[in-house]
């Protein structure tokens, strides 16, 4: 099961750790040009504050994971 992460709810410092973690993560493709990771953690953001992405906790990696919010309805939420 999956627990949904209020993404506003978080620290500032913590929401940017996290950003920075799921940003740097082997596989992100970013197309075919290079953003640092504080461009890529902005559009990430970004993504949060306008609705399209949400932060899940994945309870069996214990892993947070950012996934499109038209994708949510695939997740066993807690």
């Amino acid at each position: 099961m999956d627990t949904l992460i209020p993404y506003d709810s978080l620290a500032p410092d913590t929401l940017e750790t996290i950003l920075d973690d799921i940003v740097s993560r082997d596989g992100t493709d970013y197309g075919d040009y290079d953003l640092s990771v504080a461009q890529k953690r902005e559009q990430a953001l970004g993504s949060l504050r306008n609705g399209d992405a949400v932060l899940l906790f994945d309870t069996e990696s214990e892993t947070i994971k950012m996934i499109p919010k038209s994708e949510l309805n695939n997740y066993d939420l807690f």
